[in-house]
């Protein structure tokens, strides 16, 4: 019988985190974090970490896990998440994953082959260098001629992920997109899964307060502590949304309106990408957000239990 693990994936500003809390509390829980973002150090105001009084209250795992400067690869994301949901289960308790990033359910979910080719640096210094010479566009053009599949997948601006791609291709002479991924149910865990629904207008007011509730935390100073540590704009970390809206404001280049804005608008524009990646997954059991949070914890801690009675 594979291991049950719980998790509570969607949209950003969804308010999967505070369901997860909470749910790790009734249901003797540690909580896996699902976040590309929120594996770096120093990067706290703009990813939404959960705070030290929260970490006291209920074990996070994957927080926190690598410096600001570090690349981070889905392969690594899975291997020490395939390593904290092993020590959770252990321990008799239950694994909770946390987070939007549908690339590291994916990896978690399915059996997929993950960092099976060697990076080439001269390959991606020769990409990098077309990106400065004539922008993410043209090396985004390049992988759409030789994988349009792949190329749908990502943004322009996802760039590191676009060279990957290139990359690859290169490497091995078969796009990414022809690469086979298992069957969700082919995955090593019994996978039970939750996201909250807001009508799409009230979550893009979340989105917009919180983009607000970060700038008045301090998220501009987080930044400018970032770039003057001496972190790259182009480091991996610095490309997530929250630092790389910022720099124009900080180089003196815009209105710190004019970057809040920005934030906003490519956030909510990310909340719908998540909402399209989530909703086209048939595990997904969606909850009422407008029903309050002690009404989910309630039905997810009776679905649990049902499920348990199964088993």
């Amino acid at each position: 019988m594979k291991p049950r693990v719980l998790g509570l994936v969607g949209p950003t500003a969804s308010g999967k985190s505070a369901l997860a809390l909470r749910a790790a509390q009734a249901l003797q829980g540690e909580i896996v974090c699902m976040d590309s973002m929120q594996v770096y150090r120093g990067l706290d105001i703009g990813t939404a970490k959960p705070s030290r009084a929260e970490q006291a209250l209920v074990p996070h795992h994957l927080l926190d896990v690598v410096g600001p400067g570090q690349a981070f690869s889905v392969a690594e994301y899975r291997g020490l998440a395939q390593a904290a949901i092993a020590g959770i289960l252990k321990r008799g308790r239950l694994p909770i994953l946390c987070g939007g990033t549908g690339l590291y359910l994916r990896a978690l979910s399915q059996n997929p082959q993950l960092g099976g080719t060697p990076g080439d640096p001269a390959i991606r210094a020769r990409w990098q260098a077309l990106a400065g010479q004539s922008g993410n566009q043209a090396v985004h053009e390049a992988l759409r001629r030789r994988d349009p599949a792949r190329a749908a997948q990502l943004h322009p601006n996802n760039l590191r992920r676009v060279i990957r791609a290139l990359e690859v291709l290169e490497l091995t002479g078969q796009p990414m997109s022809a690469q086979r991924l298992s069957d969700p149910g082919e995955g090593p865990y019994d996978l039970r899964l939750y996201a909250l629904r807001w009508p799409r207008e009230q979550l893009y007011q979340r989105v917009d307060d919180r983009v607000a509730r970060m700038l008045q935390e301090g998220l501009v100073e987080e930044v400018r502590g970032l770039v003057a540590a001496g972190l790259s704009p182009q480091a991996q970390s610095m490309q997530g949304l929250g630092y790389k809206e910022l720099l124009p404001f900080l180089s003196g280049q815009a209105s710190l309106a004019d970057c809040q804005q920005l934030l906003a608008r490519r956030t909510r524009n990310y909340a719908k990408r998540q909402l399209t990646w989530f909703q086209a997954d048939p595990r997904v059991r969606w909850l009422e957000a407008q029903e309050g949070l002690d009404a989910n914890l309630a039905r997810i801690i009776k679905e649990n239990e049902a499920d348990e009675t199964k088993d």
